[in-house]
């Protein structure tokens, strides 16, 4: 059995997140599910996932009282994924 890095499991799921949001961005604006994934739905995922990092905290927090919705609930795992690269790359470097 081959060595697999702990880390390349959690970008693994970092990508696999992405495309989840792609394809829910794709499946609000109307798009089949099932379809392939266009390189506007990723950077629409991509746009999302940033306009989520710099406001989403302080959107969540006005609506602290409401449901998230499908979206929202996959931008916040998302963050929560990237947090955990960013703590293993950085104890690593330490």
């Amino acid at each position: 059995m081959a060595y697999r890095d702990e880390l390349d499991a959690v970008i693994d799921s970092e990508q696999r997140l992405r495309r989840q949001i792609a394809a829910r961005i794709a499946e609000e604006a109307g798009t089949a599910s099932g379809q392939d994934l266009s390189e506007v739905s990723l950077a629409a995922a991509d746009a999302a996932i940033l306009a989520w990092t710099e406001g989403g905290e302080e959107q969540q927090d006005l609506a602290a009282f409401r449901a998230l919705g499908p979206l929202q609930e996959l931008l916040v795992e998302h963050r929560n994924v990237v947090d955990r690269i960013a703590d293993m790359l950085d104890r690593r470097l330490s």
